[in-house]
């Protein structure tokens, strides 16, 4: 592998704003990449999550920059909704005084066959590959042909090494459906592999729903759904009489982090690149940081430097810090940062609803600022665009108007609506702590003076803290646009 110390590597994933776990494969991998240290920086963005692919090139210092999508197969998202929201203009990308390296989907790299014949062996360890079926299912969808191209490429692959009796594709949403296994299949034993990046509802529930599988609707503390009953007999379920083993999706596996090295490496045997216009990375935001700490806040956090760093806390705690639970890394962020008091997911971290009991003691301003982009995703590096005043801010009326597939309905939205949303949805008090700088189109304000103010404290609290800013409507506001647009729609129909 090549020397990319200087360099940084984006994972982009897909994210929920519903399943919690969604976005734990991409974070692994990219925890496991950051351990090796390979890169200078390493971070992950989602379309569903944050950061969103909006922001996250503002938490990059690094000149030359590498993104992976952490998808099974090229399609929609790779080939449509990565590069737009990006603002990607091919493989190789130079703005901002940045060299981009847009890399194919992991699903591509030839080293996803080991995955998957480790990953079968794994559920059925005891089970003789000649009297077995493999069967790899997919996703599939009508919409894009290319979508299982993947799936049937890792089957063509596996069936020419002859180690099963038979190799055999599925998918969810096109021939050959998974419903069908029992026809697809022949042999007494039938091994399942998920072909999915992460484990979510298709395959907690609807594979083995769609196996014949009892499901159990019930949720474990994590927030992931139990799937099935325990098998009949440890390993297997036995359904008409054969066996079937089922494990978790492909993309869970702690060797991807490999695959993900070896799709950047396949960048750069494929491509001849430019050299960044400066080799060294930029100064660190540490002006940024500076101003925060003498600050003291931002959001719900309160920042103290002590003798040994810095403490980090929640501000409704500076009476009960001597309760509070202590934790000593920059990562414990990003858990604490996932579920609100009641335990419930936080999709949005911007939202008013940051657990509270917990203390951060971090040892430098670095791990300051790893915290604070669990905590708030690239909240410093828009604070450090603004300042700088080069930062773009993108009225809402574009933010719609840019939306493809099932949210291009959302441009519908007139601006009357748009009035009546945003202050209701964005409120600072239940929604979100952002101060929002996108007006609805140029001249219309989308909201009052005072959520639009960077020196306004939207806690209520009257500190003087770092603002987080929001410099573009986020996607959960694109999806309620899109709901009000269609609400709207059937009342005029009826």
């Amino acid at each position: 592998m090549a020397n990319r110390r200087r360099s940084a590597l984006i994972l982009v994933g897909h994210g929920s704003t519903l399943n919690p776990d969604s976005s734990a494969p991409t974070f692994q991998h990219a925890d496991e990449i950051i351990r090796r240290r390979v890169f200078r920086e390493v971070y992950c963005a989602f379309w569903k999550e944050e950061p969103s692919l909006r922001e996250v090139l503002r938490m990059v210092e690094s000149n030359d920059v590498y993104i992976v999508p952490n998808f099974i197969s090229e399609g929609y998202f790779t080939e449509t909704v990565i590069p737009r929201e990006l603002d990607l203009s091919g493989a190789i990308t130079e703005r901002d005084d940045k060299l981009i390296k847009y890399c194919q989907p992991v699903g591509n790299d030839p080293r996803m066959i080991d995955l998957l014949l480790s990953r079968a062996r794994t559920i059925a360890p005891d089970v003789s590959p000649k009297n077995a079926s493999l069967l790899i299912v997919g996703h599939g969808t009508q919409l894009n042909e290319r979508s299982a191209e993947a799936a049937r490429l890792q089957v063509q692959r596996i069936r020419a090494q002859q180690i099963y009796a038979e190799v055999c594709e599925a998918y969810m949403e096109e021939a050959p459906f998974i419903a069908d296994w029992r026809k697809l299949t022949s042999q007494p034993d039938v091994i399942v592999v998920p072909f999915f990046i992460a484990d979510g509802l298709h395959s907690y529930e609807d594979i083995p729903e769609l196996l014949g599988m009892a499901i159990r609707p019930r949720r474990s503390g994590s927030g992931k759904a139990v799937p099935f009953d325990q098998p009949q007999t440890p390993g297997h379920h036995v359904i008409e009489g054969r066996r079937l083993y089922y494990g978790s999706a492909i993309g869970t596996d702690p060797l991807m982090a490999d695959v993900i090295l070896d799709t950047v490496d396949r960048f750069d045997r494929e491509h001849v690149a430019p050299q960044p216009q400066s080799q060294e990375a930029e100064t660190p935001i540490g002006d940024a940081l500076e101003h925060l700490t003498e600050r003291g806040a931002i959001g719900e956090i309160e920042i103290e430097k002590t003798s040994t760093g810095y403490r980090l806390f929640h501000c409704s705690d500076r009476t009960a810090l001597q309760a509070a639970k202590m934790f000593r890394r920059a990562i414990d962020a990003r858990e604490l940062a996932r579920f609100d008091g009641a335990g419930s997911y936080r999709p949005l971290k911007g939202a008013p609803n940051l657990p509270q009991g917990w203390v951060l003691e971090l040892e430098n301003l670095d791990q300051v600022r790893r915290a604070l982009d669990y905590f708030y995703p690239a909240a410093i590096g828009t604070w450090r665009a603004f300042q700088a005043k080069h930062l773009n801010v993108v009225p809402l009326r574009q933010t719609l108007n840019r939306q493809t597939g099932m949210y291009e309905i959302a441009g519908k939205l007139t601006a009357e609506q748009a009035e009546a949303l945003v202050p209701a949805f964005c409120n600072s008090k239940q929604k979100c702590l952002r101060t929002i700088l996108w007006e609805i189109e140029p001249g219309k304000p989308a909201v009052d003076a005072q959520k639009a103010d960077p020196d306004f404290d939207q806690t209520g609290l009257g500190r003087q803290a770092t603002p987080i800013l929001c410099a573009e409507a986020c996607n959960l506001l694109v999806a309620a646009a899109r709901s009000t647009v269609k609400k709207s729609q059937r009342k005029a129909t009826t």
